[in-house]
């Protein structure tokens, strides 16, 4: 039988050569290979080497506190960065910034799917998403500074339409995470949030003649994995280091929730409901949308209110809540724990998932609103100085049947409270959010009319809609001015629904709206 190698995280490490293309595992503060980046920064610390990496993950990776990609943040260790998503990881965000290394943003949906094209030797990933956002060629294809200057991304025409080429390049090691591994190497994913792209990665960093690493929590006997369940086969493996716990929790901050695999099924009555607050608001706004048998897909941060207040409603089987690191079902989590799903259903690879995705598998999509501006352009990637990263954010907003972006009206300070059902502004916020030109184009609206995709913009004051002659108000809260309290704090003016509407008085109620 062949026998896996197993080894060090000091001896992984000593394998990464200068100038390799270096691929990492993981999804956000879940699934990331932490003893072999520890130890490949340690030795750079230590000697100087390596230098000159080319990193390249899908997703985001870390905790905002030196783990995940931060321990790539050094200067002269890394050359390059390809990633789908720079938040979680400031310290190479700032590298970036200060224009000491290459850095591109590209889908992350795109760049799980191009593990897969690296795998099968093709070209690239052919597909339309990224059209007229900044990814787009014509704009900066996904190019961080002034320092990056070749171009990953190609506009071409087939068929007689446009679509962006995402060019594929060899790897030449890989750092993936697993749960178990038998004696021939075979690794299963039967503990972790998802089994993201681990099996592609591994495939395109072994046809590429490349060194597949594993980082395993325990090793087992021969035999005793189900084969099912095998996600990287042994014959793709070179070698396999078993983590400490503190290295391989299942998300940073979290021992093992048996949960977020599916072992087992806890109760969701013991959900708590949330106060009335201005993100409760439009969360209710948004639930209102909810059809029955519905495909939703939700981002972090405010969407999360739509699945608290669809299940105080009793509506929350309406829906069936996807997220982009393979869940299917059950409830999406936050915070550190952002890609797992307690309960679910079904846990795909990420390719699959947006494969899913990109066909328009979506119904409904609920995504943040961080900037918008007079053409219908969403902005959630960069912020003057900060590099944030659009993740899946352009898979799924491009490509959902109807898309909702939901955020408060202003940002910086804004307080509300609600005063015999009408909505009252204790507290202006600093940061005007609707702005004339949005500072770079996570979700172009002109992509949006051009196929026709419905698209609104929900606040807890106003609610608009994209139409083919431009943004619409719809909708305002009782108790709001138009002119002082949404007109005047925007960089553009909106054009006016003929039928502008009070919005529904229930959401302003303490007791349940009767959405059921």
């Amino acid at each position: 039988m062949r026998k896996v190698k197993i080894m060090t995280a000091e001896e992984a490490a000593a394998l990464v050569k200068d100038n390799d293309v270096i691929a990492t595992s993981g999804f956000v503060a879940s699934g990331c290979p932490e003893a072999l980046t520890k130890a490949l920064e340690k030795r750079f610390l230590e000697s100087g080497k390596p230098e000159g990496v080319t990193l390249f993950y899908s997703a985001a990776q870390g905790n905002r506190d030196g783990s995940g990609a931060d321990h790539f943040a050094h200067k002269g260790m890394t050359k390059k960065v390809i990633a789908g998503h720079w938040n979680m990881a400031p310290k190479l965000g700032q590298l970036v910034l200060d224009n000491e290394i290459q850095g591109y943003n590209l889908p992350q949906g795109t760049l799980s799917q191009l593990f897969r094209d690296i795998a099968a030797h093709k070209i690239g990933t052919l597909t339309h998403v990224g059209l007229n956002t900044f990814v787009d060629p014509r704009n900066c294809g996904g190019k961080l500074n002034a320092k990056t200057t070749e171009d990953l991304v190609e506009l071409v025409e087939i068929c007689g339409q446009e679509r962006l080429l995402y060019k594929a390049f060899p790897i030449q090691i890989c750092f993936i995470r697993g749960s178990y591994c038998d004696e021939g190497g075979n690794i299963t994913m039967v503990r972790e949030i998802a089994p993201l792209e681990a099996t592609a990665i591994a495939q395109a960093t072994k046809n590429s003649g490349g060194i597949v690493i594993v980082q395993v929590e325990k090793m087992v006997k021969e035999g005793m994995l189900d084969p099912k369940l095998v996600k990287v086969p042994g014959i793709y493996v070179d070698g396999v280091v078993i983590a400490s716990k503190e290295d391989h929790e299942q998300c940073f901050g979290f021992h093992y929730d048996p949960a977020l695999t599916g072992e087992v099924k806890i109760p969701l009555d013991c959900l708590e409901n949330p106060p009335l607050t201005a993100k409760k608001i439009i969360g209710r706004r948004a639930a209102m949308e909810l059809k029955e048998n519905s495909v939703v897909n939700l981002g972090i941060g405010i969407p999360e209110y739509i699945s608290m207040v669809a299940n105080e409603e009793g509506i929350g089987d309406y829906m069936t809540l996807t997220v982009e690191a393979g869940p299917v079902g059950g409830v999406p989590q936050g915070g550190a724990r952002f890609g797992a799903s307690i309960n679910p259903e079904c846990v795909l690879e990420q390719p699959s998932q947006f494969d899913f995705y990109d066909g328009g598998g979506v119904d409904l999509a609920f995504l943040g609103l961080a900037q918008a501006d007079q053409y219908g352009n969403i902005n959630v990637s960069k912020f003057g100085p900060r590099i944030a990263g659009c993740g899946g954010f352009i898979n799924i907003t491009q490509n959902a049947k109807k898309v909702f972006f939901c955020g408060t009206f202003t940002a910086g300070g804004l307080e509300t409270t609600v005063k015999d059902k009408k909505l009252v502004i204790t507290q202006e916020g600093k940061e005007v959010k609707l702005i004339d030109t949005v500072e770079q184009i996570t979700f172009s609206g002109e992509y949006a009319t051009k196929t026709g995709q419905p698209v609104m913009y929900i606040t807890e004051r106003a609610v608009f809609e994209l139409r083919k002659d431009g943004v619409y108000l719809t909708e305002v809260a009782p108790g709001i001015d138009v002119e002082k309290q949404v007109i005047g704090l925007m960089g553009f003016t909106p054009k006016i629904d003929k039928s502008l509407r009070v919005m529904d008085e229930r959401i302003f109620r303490d007791d349940l709206m009767g959405l059921k």
